[in-house]
């Protein structure tokens, strides 16, 4: 008797071109996200506009068929994040997924009050410097940051200028910090704050594992944030450096993002609820390229000419704006991303990008 043969999966009906906002759960990394799309879409042709790291939860704008082409252009966008930012105990991975790499002293802990915390954080306030976590994914001379941390290298990557444009405490609680036990190899926290010039800053093992040995319970502070930053900023370096300007040590020990951009978290939805719909509906439902357009950029309704016209590729008046504008057909549909320009002494809009090309 011969064995049945193997039935291959159906496949899904292809989703329409557009956005899918997704709450990202905890423990997932946004390339598992992609995955469950691109099989809930019917379609391959799936990215994301900005990773969040597996520990964090929140807003993750997708992008199906011609609308990958828009991420770029979402990924510059600002964000709001809410954290809780842990004082009193650094890691190598200035988040909980790390190691413990310092701690701070108990007396420099129970001295963090509000008025300390509130200067700190406004030296972090506004156009700053900011050195990326180590294990970051970006490149150092070929190669992610995070692989040659992993690989055992020592990495140092040079400030970049990002915006920190809110900053602000929600809430200050004392807790406790379950952590290895003190080894003989101590490393201090420094106190560059100077908050008592004269204590020892702190003690901790290089590096220990939660589960390496004996542990014990160290006092901390968890201070409940919320943040606008601009593209390119890590909310775990500004814990970082948090910890290290009030003198005692700090991470990252939960993070949500709220927004990108026009794409709020009111407007997200779990996997469980796109499945579901997927699932009821036969195809996964997008937000159509039109209302994706109105949400990332200014729009430019056009008239029948020039909509024909961007369809060839050809250049239209001008916008009068400086940043990219989305053009929108009489019947709503998203024709062109324009960009305004000079072309031999006259302002000129130019297509940067046709997303409705014309017909014959």
């Amino acid at each position: 008797m011969t064995s049945p043969t193997p039935q291959a999966p159906v496949r899904r009906p292809t989703a329409a071109d557009g956005f899918v906002v997704v709450d990202k759960p905890q423990g997932w990394t946004s390339h598992d996200v992609v995955g469950r799309l691109r099989r809930l879409a019917g379609t391959r042709k799936v990215g994301h506009a900005g990773t969040l790291d597996p520990m964090a939860t929140g807003v993750l704008v997708l992008g199906i068929g011609k609308a990958t082409r828009l991420l770029t252009y979402v990924v510059g966008a600002d964000k709001d994040y809410d954290a809780t930012i842990r004082l009193g105990v650094a890691t190598t991975t200035d988040d909980a997924e790390g190691s413990v790499a310092a701690l701070g002293d108990p007396s420099a802990v129970e001295r963090v009050g509000r008025g300390a915390l509130d200067t700190a954080i406004a030296d972090l306030t506004g156009d700053i410097q900011q050195v990326p976590t180590s294990v970051s994914a970006i490149k150092v001379d070929g190669r992610r940051a995070y692989a040659l941390v992993r690989a055992g290298q020592d990495v140092e990557l040079q400030a970049r200028p990002v915006t920190v444009s809110r900053f602000d405490v929600l809430d200050v609680r004392a807790a406790t910090a379950t952590v290895p036990e003190v080894a003989a190899n101590e490393t201090p926290v420094e106190d560059p704050a100077g908050l008592d010039p004269g204590a020892r800053p702190g003690v901790a093992p290089t590096a220990a594992e939660p589960g390496d040995g004996p542990t014990r319970d160290v006092p901390v502070v968890d201070v409940d944030v919320r943040v606008t930053v601009s593209s390119g900023t890590y909310v775990r370096a500004l814990a970082r450096d948090l910890g290290a300007a009030l003198g005692t040590g700090g991470h990252l020990t939960a993070l949500r993002r709220t927004r990108v951009g026009g794409y709020e978290l009111a407007g997200a939805r779990t996997l469980e609820r796109l499945e579901a719909q997927a699932d009821a509906d036969g195809t996964l439902a997008t937000l159509p390229l039109a209302d994706a357009a109105r949400a990332t950029f200014p729009v430019r309704e056009l008239d029948d000419d020039e909509a024909r016209a961007l369809g060839y590729g050809q250049w239209v008046q001008p916008s009068g704006r400086p940043e990219v504008v989305a053009a929108l057909s009489p019947s709503g549909t998203l024709v062109a991303l324009l960009e305004d320009t000079r072309r031999r002494g006259e302002n000129l809009a130019k297509p940067v990008l046709v997303l409705a090309p014309a017909v014959g």
